[in-house]
């Protein structure tokens, strides 16, 4: 019997209604139910074939208990190695990289010293930085935003220097990004899941957060749309996450991706709608009964290291058109296998 298990924290409507969800099917040999876990021994494997990762971004006790599990068999949605090691200023150099619209962004130095150092662990830093370069770059208005983070925690809109320091100095020792705002008329915030299906949703981050999913908008036109899902799976796909949202600020008929580091996506039926949500668990059911059909996978490489090894022979439209599971020219497949293969070694 293989068993789908679910990882949760304080959400309430979706790891119920998923683990109902697949077990209404009655699946021969595939059964799922909510994880229970004690004190976690080296030498007892998890007793589940998947399980899907709503809550180890807060928690490290899971958060190393599903690193033991991927080392052990267990297929973990999403990899629990690779989120670890992300940010959201890497994610934004990868899809600059794929020719994914991504808005001007600057990676900032801590406002205070992290905790156990001085400024003497600093020496490398340049002193004093070059402000007007950064505004130069970035412009106004921007937001400075946490390289990692979410919910909207820690996130400033300033429209002059005089905003940006005030809000700066309000960042503690936290590693904060600049990037400049782009003044959409559309904004979807898109469920990917499985690297395959994608879900288009309008959304509106400037509305109170219970309102931000727009019902019945205005159309947007199909190539718009035809290039949201495509550059959704590209960057999925390069960051091997196989639940995710990514979300684009649209100007001027460009979609910007704005932010697509969301392993643990809302998916609360009261926030997302009863459509939304409905698909939401139909497709990540979908996805774990799958997973959980195969054979033990290996422990899993960085999906991106392939995709920037081909990047360094190809244009990224080439990359992109990979991504999307086109097949490349033979010259350039040529070129991409020296680079990809050295780069396996290296993730190994």
């Amino acid at each position: 019997m293989k068993k789908i298990g679910v990882l949760f924290g304080m959400e309430n409507t979706f790891p119920g209604a998923l683990v109902e969800k697949i077990n209404e099917r009655d699946l021969d040999g595939i059964t799922a139910e909510f994880v229970e876990i004690g004190a976690i021994r080296l030498d007892r494997p998890p007793a589940w074939s998947v399980i899907v990762d709503r809550i180890s971004h807060d928690i490290p006790f899971y958060r190393a208990f599903l690193k033991h599990a991927v080392l052990n068999g267990t297929t973990v949605i999403n990899n629990p190695f690779w989120w670890s090691a992300d940010d959201k200023f890497f994610n934004y150099s990868l899809a600059a990289k794929l020719g994914v619209a991504a808005p001007p962004t600057v990676i900032l130095p801590h406002k205070t010293y992290p905790p156990g150092t001085t400024e003497r662990s600093m020496r490398n830093l340049q002193f004093p930085l070059d402000w007007d370069g950064v505004f130069s770059y970035v412009g106004f208005p921007s937001f400075l935003k946490p390289v990692n983070g979410g919910g909207w925690r820690d996130v400033y809109h300033v429209h002059t220097r005089e905003e940006f320091f005030r809000a700066y100095d309000q960042s503690r020792d936290l590693c904060m990004m600049l990037q400049k705002a782009v003044n959409f008329n559309e904004y979807f915030r898109c469920y990917v899941v499985g690297q395959e299906k994608v879900r288009i949703m309008y959304y509106d981050p400037r509305r109170p957060h219970a309102e931000r999913y727009v019902l019945n908008p205005p159309p947007a036109s199909k190539k718009l749309l035809e290039r949201v899902e495509r550059d959704s799976l590209t960057l999925c796909r390069a960051l091997g996450y196989d639940l995710n949202t990514v979300e684009f600020a649209v100007e001027d008929g460009v979609p910007y991706a704005i932010d697509f580091m969301n392993p643990a996506p809302d998916a609360d039926l009261h926030s997302v709608g009863k459509e939304n949500f409905a698909w939401i668990v139909d497709a990540v059911a979908d996805l774990a009964v799958k997973k959980a059909r195969t054979a033990k996978p290996k422990v899993p490489e960085f999906h991106w290291s392939a995709y920037l090894g081909a990047s360094a022979e190809a244009p990224a439209k080439e990359v992109a058109r990979e991504s999307r599971g086109a097949k490349p020219s033979a010259k350039k497949e040529a070129a991409a296998k020296p680079a990809a293969k050295a780069a396996g070694k290296a993730a190994r």
